[in-house]
């Protein structure tokens, strides 16, 4: 029999007693780690355990790097919800709206306001059209109503208010919250707080776990940060993996990066040149003419955010 039918057997049998999903009328389940394996019944994968714990764990990290180091489609900050253009990285150039937790580019949202102030409205949001909150507890009590709603960006929001105080611990809660409903910057912030010690222990391993996390969901910083890490403990084919990913969502350092590694040869010329494209594609896809005036506007004007 053919490795290719043993394996079609494996699959479409119990690996433990060898009962068959097609003639026993039985439904398998996979290994808990793996995609090797099926088995019948809770007893039949502890008895298989010791059988198939090396190729599990070997296969789990295949699996997992697949994961990994798969290009993910944009960054997590994704598209600007009115423009419908890639946020840029720089947050600068973006407003986070207490009202509906949507990140609003600063070309639709100079545009919105620009529009209020000549026909003398109300200012709004610029996507929900709520009133724009004039005090700092109103717009608290609009992000506390986000959070009853289990709004893991808004709980990620109040999670950073708490750290910007120094109550670290109230931090940590908000962010593992956020982290839990599927919000990737908090697993970043969950990595600085294990990184420095903030509020828990310092704690490597989880530092990792939480960049891979918010890297697999398009954090180009994290995923830099990955980099720099396979990098320091010398498995350098990862660490320019890493970063040729980074550089792809538009992150400068990443790119930076990737030319100082092919002056010390880790990188093939045609390595960097594929990323300096994509990196390039990934830096225009975020300008528009809207962006640059509302760019020019801010530069002119003192503070950011009041118009004449």
């Amino acid at each position: 029999m053919s490795e290719e039918n043993e394996a079609v057997v494996d699959i479409a049998s119990c690996a433990s007693c060898g009962v068959s999903e097609e003639v026993d009328d039985v439904k398998l389940k996979e290994c808990d780690d793996c995609d090797l394996v099926r088995y019948c019944c809770d007893d039949c994968e502890q008895n298989h355990i010791s059988q198939h714990a090396g190729a599990c764990k070997k296969r789990a990290a295949e699996l997992h790097d697949e994961l990994l180091f798969k290009q993910p489609e944009s960054s997590h900050l994704g598209d600007c919800p009115i423009c419908c253009l890639p946020v840029h990285l720089d947050l600068n150039k973006a407003t986070m709206m207490v009202c509906c937790s949507k990140l609003v580019c600063d070309g639709c949202d100079h545009a919105n306001q620009k529009r209020e102030a000549v026909g003398k409205l109300e200012r709004k949001c610029p996507f929900c059209r709520k009133p724009i909150p004039s005090t700092k507890d109103r717009a608290d009590k609009m992000i506390m109503k986000r959070i009853e709603a289990n709004d893991p960006v808004a709980m990620r929001q109040w999670g950073r208010e708490q750290y910007d105080k120094g109550d670290y611990s109230s931090a940590f809660e908000y962010y593992t919250k956020a982290a839990g409903l599927g919000d990737t910057e908090a697993h970043y912030w969950l990595s600085l707080l294990y990184q420095n010690g903030h509020g828990v222990e310092k704690e490597m391993r989880k530092v990792i776990h939480h960049w891979e996390e918010a890297a697999i969901g398009g954090h180009p910083r994290a995923r830099h940060n990955l980099g720099w890490h396979e990098g320091n403990i010398g498995r350098y084919e990862r660490a320019v993996k890493h970063y040729i990913i980074a550089a792809a969502l538009g992150q400068d350092e990443s790119i930076t990066t990737l030319m100082e590694k092919f002056k010390e040869g880790f990188v093939q010329k045609d390595e960097l040149a594929a990323a300096l494209r994509a990196h390039k594609a990934a830096v225009d896809a975020t300008k528009s003419p809207q962006r640059e005036a509302a760019e020019a506007y801010w530069i002119s004007s003192s503070p950011k955010g009041t118009l004449d």
